[in-house]
């Protein structure tokens, strides 16, 4: 299983704390408090493992994960209304944030302390952000149904509507680059094929349209693997789906509460959800079957972290 003490999972939500447990044993090794006035809009880690970043309402907060201080070691100032999502370039160099003031920002890690260095703006409030594998575009979902795809580097950007009327809730690139999805809260998930050539900007190409849930969708992402698309709803479930086809494989559900957030395994066969119970679980994507709660927040989680080798056996 790896190393287990390095198998964390963190998990933050509308009581103000972020929890961070042994994945294995279901343990809580350590609640930080998070801003009184927010709840945790997204969590990740540090490619190193030994930060922990967090945004919410007009905050983003950064904590180490290997002291005892439960007070975050890094305050990133000057950030409007909602800060919606944040995520790390794979060496750590960069962090990216979107938010409700139309902006994705990117910050300086190396510099200290940390300094936004780059800005796109959406002209729109920010859902989603994430990071193409390729380290230098990032897609972008917004409240006006926007998706944009933005090289960092070149600073040139694509925009497509895939749906008017609709707010685009998540957006995700498959770990292999090959495919972008981007869910909205009608319950539909449109994917595009990717292509690129000689360092030129990413093309997409409409490939499936899938009418996933009846009910907003809240995360989409795909497994390490990049064989699966995952969703997760306001209907209480999970959707599971093949790349292969996008034809549904699996759903978990958690009745009568809504699905938050969900992260994969390293090895695409174990699932961890957030949900508006308070609880996190972990689940066996093969049976289908929750087999650890991870228990703690008085309130619904609506963030998660985990970032492995290998989990289970």
């Amino acid at each position: 299983m790896g190393d287990q003490q390095q198998l964390i999972l963190a998990t933050g939500g509308y009581d103000h704390t972020i929890k961070v447990w042994q994945a294995h044993t279901g343990n809580c090794i350590k609640t930080m408090r998070f801003v009184e006035t927010s709840q945790v809009n997204a969590l990740d880690r540090t490619p190193d493992k030994t930060r922990l970043a967090a945004c919410g309402y007009q905050c983003i907060r950064l904590y180490d994960l290997e002291s005892n201080c439960t007070a975050p070691v890094i305050n990133f100032d000057g950030v409007q209304k909602n800060v919606t999502r944040l995520g790390f370039q794979e060496n750590g160099n960069w962090m990216f944030t979107a938010g409700e003031d139309h902006h994705v920002r990117i910050w300086d890690m190396i510099a200290a302390p940390p300094h936004c260095s780059r800005v796109f703006d959406c002209e729109a409030p920010v859902n989603a952000a994430c990071l193409h594998p390729n380290q230098v575009e990032i897609a972008m979902g917004s409240q006006n149904g926007s998706v944009f795809l933005w090289d960092v580097k070149s600073e040139r950007h694509e925009r497509i509507v895939p749906e008017v009327d609709a707010s685009i809730q998540d957006v995700a690139i498959s770990p292999d680059g090959r495919y972008l999805a981007a869910a909205n809260n009608k319950g539909n998930c449109y994917i595009w094929s990717l292509t690129s050539q000689d360092q030129k900007m990413s093309t997409l190409r409409p490939t499936k349209k899938i009418l996933a849930h009846t009910r907003y969708i809240l995360r989409c992402k795909f497994s390490p693997d990049s064989r699966l698309l995952l969703t997760t709803s306001g209907d209480g479930t999970v959707g599971i789906w093949k790349t292969d086809d996008f034809s549904k494989w699996r759903e978990l559900s958690i009745e009568n509460y809504w699905v938050w957030d969900a992260a994969f395994s390293a090895d695409s066969k174990w699932l961890f959800t957030a949900s508006s119970d308070g609880i996190a679980r972990l689940w066996k994507l093969q049976t289908k079957s929750s087999i650890r709660d991870y228990t703690g927040h008085t309130k619904a989680i609506t963030a998660l972290s985990f970032k492995d080798e290998i989990v289970g056996k």
